[in-house]
């Protein structure tokens, strides 16, 4: 009996697009219904689409995926899964834009010996390519931190009545818990706000 076929997207951010993922899977064939996709982080397996397909998957199942890295980016986590899909569940893999590693080709002992070698590396350079976005973006933002370049969302203006009651707060005349509920916000918002209107980095509005 054939088993069903199935396709798994996964892009990192709401904002992405998994178009590419999608025509690929549509052009093997895959059924729409059996197309699941997680627009969430690579780092871990805790992604709900992903887990519904695999309470789905059963031996014989063929999964496609575009790129190996879109089971994951960690190394560990590539290898533990591969392992789970095709060992423990025993589906077949197919990554599209790798045709060495298609489980369906090569079941004899070199076959194997190839396509987990193949794994191996790419699962590797996965993880590696993250690692290096990572240090590129450190880079980034320490160098324009260096340059003066304020990174992150402007902090929001403090209300008008901020600095008379800042004053009276610095002078003892009233607690921080009252200078808080006069400006309407948290009394440890109003410490840190405090801290950041001492330091002039942030303004009351004009």
């Amino acid at each position: 009996m054939t088993g069903k076929t199935y396709g798994y997207i996964r892009v990192s951010t709401q904002e992405q697009n998994e178009d590419r993922q999608y025509i690929a899977l549509l052009e093997k064939a895959v059924a729409a219904e059996c197309i699941y996709m997680d627009k969430l982080s690579g780092k871990d397996f805790d992604r709900p689409k992903y887990q519904e397909m695999i309470g789905k998957l059963r031996q014989g199942d063929l999964l496609y995926v575009l790129s190996i890295d879109r089971l994951g980016r960690n190394y560990e986590e590539i290898q533990r899964q591969w392992r789970l899909l095709t060992k423990e569940i025993g589906v077949d893999i197919c990554v599209i834009d790798m045709p060495l590693l298609d489980t369906r080709n090569g079941k004899d002992l070199m076959g194997t010996f190839i396509a987990d070698l193949v794994l191996q590396i790419l699962s590797f350079v996965a993880q590696n390519e993250r690692e290096n976005i990572r240090k590129r973006q450190a880079e980034g933002i320490a160098a324009a931190r260096a340059r003066g370049v304020r990174l992150g969302r402007p902090p929001r203006a403090l209300p008008e009545n901020f600095p008379a009651l800042y004053d009276r707060w610095r002078a003892g005349e009233i607690s921080g818990l009252a200078a808080a509920r006069a400006c309407n916000m948290p009394l440890s918002t109003f410490r840190y706000r405090a801290g950041a209107y001492q330091n002039g980095n942030i303004k009351p509005k004009e």
